[in-house]
């Protein structure tokens, strides 16, 4: 039964059915055959998507496209070049820096690829860039969407895991910033090695000018984070709390968000929100049948008496994640395995929040790995470029992510140093 929902699933990814319709038409036919009352698994589904920290993933959605659309990228990247460039790999590093922001207010890894890119690759092919180099560091830093709080792979596993969400924010704050910080190196030594030109140094008045403008935009990611972490809001709350903040700012502020743009936001926020829901739902069938069928006794047991140990067990989750991200998304490889790998995390004593930074790099790394990275599509779409291009570009990238990632697995402390300070 399982290696027919299995095969029936892939079929059905194949023949490019939507991933949450093939995860639920799979499970629903195993069920069925297995003895399950047809009329109990649309009940399922919906229970599984009734849940409260859930609603926060459509408040953040929300507010990322309305800042996207309000202007909150181009004034982001105006400051930031006024500021650092003129330095060597000046446009690299505010490629980086924005990428880091963005992801803080969108929580989006394809949103960040997608409002950063249209700007930025441009603007260093423009100043000498190679365009294969400039692809890929934007395709790699879109990847800290998915780490840096907010984040809605963060949110999932919190819900899946049932441990704090905000805890799990925090988490990711320190990692984010080191994943950011390799990309940055890698950038000022590869402008310097090719001698790639900058900006003119911005006068004082420049900077001033542009940093007032962009404030608006950066302090969203405090007021998103201080509300969590002094208790004020929850973080469904403060996904609200976000989309208010968007709204007044990109309208009233930058002036950039009309009335007649309402009807795009909506449908796009709309398109993002119910794909991740209809996976969720899909894939809690699944669950139902794993559950079922003990499959995750069955897979700690297996593990138990081959006297794995858990640097064995990182690696093995390693390559399970970078062969899923060949055909899922994030969302879609949270749902399916984190029921099944949960049981084996606190067998072997990892901590479940260092636990879930891991698997988020791991995912980040899915995005960018060919041939259904997501943010390689993103950046193709941009570009125009054959996704081969795309590829070849993000490859010194994924090896650069491997790296830090290995650095993350080893030193715990790094994820793990400010959830002490949480209660």
């Amino acid at each position: 039964m399982i290696i027919l929902l299995f095969s029936l699933f892939f079929i059905l990814l194949f023949l490019r059915i939507p991933i949450g319709i093939s995860l639920a038409v799979s499970s629903s036919i195993v069920l069925v055959m297995s003895g399950f009352n047809l009329s109990m698994l649309p009940q399922k589904m919906f229970t599984a998507m009734e849940s409260f920290p859930l609603m926060a993933i459509p408040g953040f959605v929300l507010a990322g496209v309305i800042l996207a659309r309000g202007g909150l990228t181009k004034y982001l990247i105006n400051a930031l070049k006024a500021w650092i460039g003129h330095l060597p790999g000046g446009l690299a590093i505010v490629t980086v820096l924005t990428c880091m922001i963005f992801a803080a207010i969108s929580g989006s890894s394809p949103a960040t690829a997608a409002a950063v890119g249209a700007i930025m690759i441009p603007a260093m092919i423009e100043n000498g860039y190679d365009k294969r180099y400039a692809m890929g560091i934007v395709a790699a830093s879109g990847t800290l969407g998915m780490l840096i709080p907010p984040s809605i792979v963060l949110i999932m596993f919190g819900i899946i895991a049932e441990i704090s969400i905000g805890k799990l924010f925090i988490a990711g704050v320190i990692p984010g910033i080191f994943l950011t910080g390799v990309l940055l190196t890698s950038a000022i030594f590869y402008a310097r090695k090719n001698n790639y030109k900058s900006d003119t140094k911005a006068s004082w008045e420049e900077r001033k000018k542009h940093t007032a403008k962009a404030i608006w935009g950066i302090l969203l990611p405090i007021i998103i984070m201080g509300s969590i972490y002094t208790g004020i809001a929850t973080p469904t709350e403060s996904s609200i709390i976000a989309v208010v903040y968007g709204i007044i700012v990109s309208a009233f502020v930058y002036k950039e968000l009309h009335f007649k743009d309402a009807r795009t936001i909506i449908v796009e926020s709309i398109n993002v929100t119910s794909m991740i829901f209809l996976i969720i739902g899909g894939a809690s069938l699944l669950g139902l049948f794993l559950t079922n069928e003990q499959v995750p006794l069955m897979v700690g047991n297996w593990l138990e008496s081959i006297n794995l140990n858990k640097w064995a067990f990182f690696a093995l989750t390693g390559v399970l994640f970078l062969v899923l991200g060949v055909f899922l998304e994030s969302v879609s490889i949270i749902l399916i395995t984190l029921p099944i790998l949960l049981p084996m995390v606190y067998y072997f004593g990892i901590d479940p929040f260092h636990f879930a930074i891991v698997m988020t790099i791991n995912l980040e790394i899915g995005m960018i790995t060919p041939p259904v990275g997501l943010n390689l599509f993103v950046v193709s779409g941009i570009t125009k470029e054959k996704l081969g291009e795309v590829v070849r570009g993000v490859i010194p990238f994924i090896l650069l992510l491997v790296l830090a990632l290995v650095v993350i697995i080893v030193f715990p402390s790094i994820s793990l140093w400010l959830t002490e300070y949480m209660k």
